[in-house]
């Protein structure tokens, strides 16, 4: 209203950057499995060894071999503006894609690939999937839906990516599934204090 006054229109704009988050999703999820992020800082320790940086690198490299994505189950939470086309895309990519949403509307169903199965509930994407990528707002109902019952259900070694809101993640109850090694990954565009550092987190700068 203060800004009607003033003559200023204001503009709500949904789905507007859904394709720049699509591919910054897929480009960390394929990152964050080859272990690409870790590979570069390594390389760079490599800098002043001359002549010795192929040897070194061709012995280093094992290390983060990582894996394909391809065949990989990938659980989308939210199949909205940005994560029909997540889904859709990963499908493509030769990917098992499993979605949940439970305010699906008809016109977004229309344009989800015929390949995308359909969740039951956020515990069966918990339960099934190699990958699991968050794309809902931020609701009393979804505030810290990756919690520790939640991460229990999910398979060892499961990756997460949370490029919605902070707020959908336990951190206390992420770090531990981290510590153990039952998160393998965890991608995040909203950086906080407790998880810049560790070694299995991605912090990315809400790019």
């Amino acid at each position: 209203e203060d800004c009607a006054n003033e003559g200023i229109v204001v503009f709500n704009t949904p789905g507007a950057n859904a394709n720049s988050v699509k591919e910054l999703m897929l480009a960390s999820m394929i990152a964050a499995s080859r272990n690409m992020f870790d590979a570069v800082e390594w390389a760079a320790t490599l800098k002043g060894k001359g002549a010795e940086v192929p040897k070194l690198v061709e012995k280093g490299k094992g290390q983060f071999s990582g894996h394909e994505i391809k065949g990989k189950k990938l659980g989308v939470i939210g199949l909205g503006a940005i994560g029909g086309l997540i889904a859709n895309d990963a499908h493509n990519l030769g990917m098992d894609v499993l979605g949940f949403d439970a305010y699906l509307s008809v016109d977004t169903a229309w344009r989800l690939s015929r390949g995308i199965q359909k969740a039951n509930s956020p515990a069966q994407i918990y339960q099934e999937c190699d990958y699991i990528t968050l794309h809902v707002p931020l609701t009393p109902e979804t505030k810290g839906m990756i919690n520790k019952e939640a991460l229990a259900m999910m398979k060892p070694g499961v990756t997460i990516l949370n490029f919605s809101r902070d707020g959908l993640v336990d951190s206390a109850a992420m770090l531990e599934a981290l510590d153990s090694g039952k998160v393998a990954k965890y991608v995040v565009d909203f950086p906080t204090d407790e998880m810049l550092g560790h070694k299995n987190v991605i912090c990315i700068p809400h790019l």
